[in-house]
């Protein structure tokens, strides 16, 4: 999604930010029977590497996975505005926007409160606000409850990964598609600016941070341009969860392209 807050990007100070919800893959990491083969040796999906003396293993997102978050949406501002995949965002259809998830991933929403359910496939990128795990078309909204308040408090249940040419659910090839996905080239957000020069300033500043590299992302927000500073170079979410948490950038966020 083409969207967020504003950040005024200039001091650093530290400020602890939440952290984001772990991928269930962190805790399969954990049992060797999920991450060795018969013959001793690693999945390939979970060999692991070392960061600054850490150990971290590929994060991978299975049928089944469940998270829990607030959940937002969007409309008319979007309508027929380009996605983060590349289709035209279609406000009738029934998408959604996440930061991280595999583009054509298909979750079940659930509204916590009236446990009304909505069925989306994962087509934009967002939302750009920490405290927020996925931004719903406003049918899918609709459909949920969401659109009355504007948030509400969801669960998210991985249904399954479309092919990426596919714009359509459909449940019975899902059921005969792949049950897992590694997650990959992870990006923190550590800045927001309304002019390029500070996105420029920023960008420059931190263009080799601790290993990682900034790129600045041009997107759009209330029919306003924001010019968005990402670091990249983070190989699993508890990578870039770990650097967040040291506290070197104000409402940093983790996101994916």
């Amino acid at each position: 999604m083409m969207g967020g807050c504003t950040t005024k990007t200039g001091s650093y100070s530290y400020q602890p930010t939440k952290p984001s919800q772990k991928y269930p893959s962190e805790q399969l990491a954990s049992n060797a029977s999920t991450v060795y083969k018969s013959n001793g040796e690693y999945q390939s999906t979970m060999r692991p590497y070392t960061v600054f003396g850490k150990e971290y293993y590929p994060t991978v997102v299975h049928v089944g996975d469940t998270f829990s978050g607030k959940a937002s949406w969007y409309g008319t501002d979007f309508h027929g505005k380009s996605t983060s995949s590349g289709e035209a965002y279609d406000m009738y259809a029934l998408t959604a926007a996440h930061k991280t998830l595999p583009m054509n991933t298909v979750v079940r929403v659930t509204n916590t409160q009236t446990n009304a359910q909505t069925v989306v496939r994962i087509n934009d990128r967002g939302p750009f606000v920490e405290t927020r795990i996925i931004d719903l078309s406003y049918a899918a909204a609709e459909q949920i409850g969401v659109t009355k308040h504007g948030t509400a408090e969801v669960t998210l249940e991985v249904l399954g990964f479309e092919p990426s040419s596919v714009r359509t659910i459909d449940m019975a090839r899902l059921s005969k598609g792949p049950k897992q996905s590694v997650l990959n080239n992870f990006f923190v957000q550590i800045g927001s600016f309304e002019r390029f020069e500070g996105a420029k300033i920023t960008k420059e500043k931190y263009a080799s941070f601790n290993g990682y590299s900034a790129i600045i992302k041009d997107t759009e927000y209330n029919n306003k341009r924001l010019f968005r500073v990402w670091l990249g170079g983070f190989k699993s979410e508890a990578e870039a969860r770990d650097f967040i948490s040291r506290g070197y950038f104000q409402g940093s966020f983790i996101i994916r392209e």
